[in-house]
């Protein structure tokens, strides 16, 4: 392929793809080196901000993804009109922000946080998209690891869960640090076939 239509290509894949496609897979497909993967992408967004095109390209989980730009929210949500969404409750918010600062980690580990029964906030995040399942702590009752996902870095503008602000761990309870310790010890996860048979 022509090096002038590496970026087209890209855009074309981004567009048809409608969710974040990893820079590594770019580069396969294209048989590419993954630096002319990045250069290409760093042409096509310099283009959209010059241009103040409608859309944008994100960086999300080592790959990329075309978004809307949020100039234009209001004209296209007058074209399909506005989806309405129930805000996350408090103790939802609460929830994921452990979740998001601790993962992987466990129902148990989420209520021995917060003091509550968090059954119903884990639920909602889950419907929501914005935490999975991402296997079982190797621990008696083997429970159910919960991790973000990608629609939680695209909500948030994260490009990947490092990029969290920075957590004052003096507020984290020693007795959860102590109950890690014990609990956590780089938990293995399960293969991806087994992950995706877990119930609910």
């Amino acid at each position: 392929m022509e090096n002038s239509k590496i970026p087209y290509a890209i855009e074309g894949i981004l567009f048809a793809a409608g969710e974040p496609v990893k820079t590594a897979k770019l580069a396969a497909v294209l048989d590419i080196e993954i630096e002319a993967v990045e250069e290409a992408v760093r042409l096509l967004k310099y283009n959209y901000d010059t241009e103040g095109r409608g859309f944008r390209i994100i960086d999300i989980d080592e790959g990329y993804q075309i978004c809307s730009r949020p100039d234009y929210y209001n004209y296209i949500q007058l074209i399909l009109g506005e989806q309405r969404r129930q805000a996350l409750s408090n103790a939802a918010m609460e929830a994921l922000a452990i979740i998001a600062y601790k993962q992987p980690i466990t129902k148990g580990q989420i209520e021995y946080i917060r003091g509550v029964n968090s059954d119903g906030a884990v639920n909602r995040l889950v419907e929501r998209g914005l935490i999975e399942e991402t296997g079982r702590l190797d621990a008696p009752g083997r429970p159910i690891l919960y991790s973000t996902t990608q629609n939680f870095l695209r909500c948030f503008g994260l490009s990947t869960s490092k990029d969290l602000p920075e957590l004052d761990m003096s507020k984290i309870s020693p007795e959860y640090e102590q109950l890690s310790i014990q609990m956590e010890e780089k938990p293995e996860l399960e293969g991806q076939e087994e992950i995706e048979g877990i119930e609910e």
